[in-house]
């Protein structure tokens, strides 16, 4: 079924192939949407760049979040080449390695706000950005993980970041409800992906996952490309304000 035929997203957090934007971008198109890509510099463009075109990308536009210039340059560009989009999609994160290896109290003050700004408040960019781009409603969705809720070993200060964005998705959900966007995250559970193979002792974090989930399996970027087009689609049009777990249930776990 094409649910996302006729509509327009941008997906923003492909670094390569296996990451989790290209899972959803892969599921995007297959669903029907027309996409633009972004890459966050000229030495990324080579990783996302077979992904973009591997998904008919009609658009590949650079994007680092920490410039608004390049910012205000996205949206431009869209609003010239399509006038309005239908759904966004924001997957990307970061915490300098010192400041994420190390324990939430002594995190430094500089770390703390560049993780939050590029992990947080950059989605709360974008949703201002997509805002009167939407001008028939649309979907908002940004990628979360499950130590927002719980305290995850090693996850660290992205655990707090996490919550923060979490907290973002349910104001935001309320703000722009009435213009019919919806916000959402997608919380999957622990994947191989280069962002994630910065986190110590990852692959401890990976086997208690698959013991532990009720499935007793990993989630693939694919299941959470599959949430993220139902979320999308107009099938998910009551559906706001929600963090979607996609990880074989192993969150229900005590």
């Amino acid at each position: 079924m094409n649910l996302l035929e006729g509509k327009r997203g941008l997906v923003i957090g492909i670094a390569n192939g296996d990451s989790i934007a290209a899972g959803c971008a892969r599921a995007f198109q297959k669903a029907g949407a027309q996409l633009a890509v972004t890459y966050l510099n000229e030495k990324a463009k080579p990783f996302v760049q077979p992904v973009a075109q591997e998904v008919n990308a009609e658009l590949l536009l650079p994007l680092d979040v920490e410039d608004d210039a390049q910012l205000d340059a996205l949206f431009e560009r869209i609003e010239a080449e399509w006038g309005q989009i239908d759904f966004l999609l924001h997957s990307i994160a970061y915490c300098p390695q010192e400041d994420l290896h190390g324990r939430v109290t002594d995190c430094s003050r500089e770390g703390f706000a560049q993780a939050m700004d590029i992990s947080c408040h950059s989605f709360i960019r974008l949703a201002r950005k997509a805002e009167p781009l939407m001008k028939n409603g649309g979907c908002l969705l940004t990628v979360s993980y499950y130590g927002a809720e719980k305290v995850i070993d090693h996850y660290n200060v992205m655990g707090p970041v996490k919550a923060a964005l979490e907290a973002s998705v349910r104001y935001l959900a309320a703000e722009l409800g009435p213009g019919g966007i919806r916000v959402n995250a997608l919380s999957p559970g622990p994947l191989k992906t280069r962002a994630a193979s910065g986190i110590a002792f990852f692959d401890k974090l990976i086997d208690d996952a698959q013991e532990r989930a009720p499935k007793r399996r990993l989630v693939t970027i694919d299941d959470v490309g599959n949430m993220a087009v139902g979320l999308a689609s107009d099938y998910a049009r009551n559906v706001t304000g929600n963090i979607a777990f996609v990880d074989a249930g192993h969150n229900v776990m005590a």
